[in-house]
């Protein structure tokens, strides 16, 4: 059987239970402030158990946020990468400019290695993996843009978030043996889960890569009336289904795209007072419209007004 670890504020009077509980926190997760959101009253039970040298937590509480400084970081011994995995409430983890939140469902990891905060806006029944960072990557690989990202919802990340929770709950059946071999799994899993979410985060990133540079080409040939979605692909030698992917999710076309910068620089052409005012068409044609009827009834869907009307106004 596993050894475990209770702590519990209903042992403590309750004007000592904010100072105990901030004492527990800090020595059993290994240097965190914590702060109750200054309420005056505090309920808190922490249950520890170990599957091999995975440590299992979990922690009931009221509402409270904890905090991971740069100077705690350089006093801690271990390294670990330290998965939340609510049952009740919601934890929101803040890690390396990255903000992820979860609930039932879902869990979020991040490194202990570096600074991090948490919020508990709510009362919370989380469970809590930490994983020996030593050894869980292969070699020469990195999980960075793995931390704070919520996981959990399909794959292997939910395989893994069940096995979690089920190990936590069978451990106090489980042999010494038994449960070392559910900490090896619980660390294949995991290490499985960042693989395949590295592999995603590869993939965004280079459809991110792809849309800037269609951005970016569009910006540099907006006045040519050639420029279309055919004449992008070849310039950026990739096919059209590459380029509508890329532009998949942000609610706009390229096409649309285009459309809009077109009118955008029409406008503030046609904002232009003075005694060089140019005439509205030749304004249309140098921004690569080349049909000023069908430049007159776009402008007009965009503004509300004519070209005539909105240079007057």
């Amino acid at each position: 059987m596993a050894e475990s670890t209770s702590m519990s504020t209903d042992v403590v009077a309750p004007r000592d239970r904010a100072p105990q509980w901030c004492e527990w926190v800090h020595k059993h997760f290994g240097g965190l402030h914590s702060d109750l959101y200054g309420d005056p009253d505090f309920d808190g039970h922490i249950a520890a158990t170990r599957a091999g040298d995975v440590i299992m937590t979990r922690l009931e509480a009221d509402r409270h946020r904890v905090l991971r400084t740069q100077s705690l970081v350089r006093t801690s011994e271990v390294a670990y990468l330290k998965i939340v995995a609510p049952w009740q409430g919601s934890a929101t983890v803040q890690q390396q400019g990255r903000q992820a939140c979860a609930r039932d469902g879902a869990w979020v990891i991040y490194d202990t290695t570096g600074a991090y905060e948490i919020a508990n806006p709510e009362r919370v029944d989380h469970l809590i993996v930490m994983v020996p960072k030593e050894g869980l990557a292969e070699r020469g690989q990195r999980f960075d843009g793995g931390m704070a990202r919520q996981l959990g919802a399909s794959g292997i990340s939910r395989v893994a978030l069940e096995t979690m929770r089920n190990t936590y709950l069978e451990l106090p059946h489980m042999s010494a043996a038994a449960a070392q071999g559910a900490g090896e799994l619980i660390k294949q899993l995991v290490h499985l889960s960042l693989t395949e979410l590295a592999g995603q985060e590869t993939a965004v990133t280079q459809r991110e890569a792809l849309r800037d540079r269609i951005r970016g080409y569009v910006r540099q040939h907006l006045r040519d009336p050639a420029l279309s979605v055919d004449a992008i692909a070849r310039a950026l030698n990739c096919s059209r289904r590459h380029l509508y992917n890329a532009f998949a999710g942000d609610g706009e076309s390229i096409a649309a795209y285009i459309q809009r910068l077109r009118l955008q620089a029409c406008v503030r052409d046609l904002q232009q007072g003075g005694p060089h005012t140019r005439p509205i068409t030749d304004i249309a044609l140098s921004w690569g419209f080349g049909n000023p009827s069908h430049f007159s009834r776009v402008f007009r869907d965009h503004t509300g007004m004519s070209p005539s009307q909105f240079r007057a106004s």
